[in-house]
């Protein structure tokens, strides 16, 4: 059974790290956000089931079509989001959410805060990010 969460609390570092209270609020916070986008993808589909494009003007018609792909590109990168935060939720039920997976220290709560999903600490993210403009570059 989940732990209830007072309407106003907030992870602190004052409680121990990823305790019932925090993984329970880091698990609302990724449910509230995939509804957000799964309702906003579902408000897509439909819009786009309505229009039609049978727009007579040539350049109302590539105007419709361009806003079509920038939207079907906004919508595959939110599927690939949704992907990232079952992910996370996966990690909350196996214990392993909140932990760097690669030196397996606690993730910042300022950093889970700000980004749900994340899987690296910063310092983690930050090395990743040098080595992937190293091999760029080369």
């Amino acid at each position: 059974m989940s732990p209830l969460l007072p309407p106003d609390y907030r992870p602190s570092e004052d409680e121990p790290f990823m305790n019932p209270l925090q993984l329970e609020y880091f698990k609302q916070k990724l449910l509230r956000w995939r509804a957000e986008l799964l309702q906003e993808s579902n408000q897509t589909v439909h819009s786009m089931q309505e229009e039609s494009l049978q727009q007579p003007d040539l350049t109302d018609r590539a105007s419709m079509e361009t806003d079509r792909a920038l939207e079907l590109r906004t919508r595959d990168r939110e599927r690939k989001l949704i992907a990232k935060i079952d992910a996370a939720l996966r990690r909350i039920d196996d214990g392993s959410y909140g932990y760097c997976e690669e030196t397996q220290e606690p993730i910042a709560l300022r950093r889970l805060e700000a980004r749900p999903i994340a899987t690296l600490s910063l310092e983690a993210q930050e090395r990743h990010e040098r080595m992937e403009r190293t091999h760029r570059e080369e």
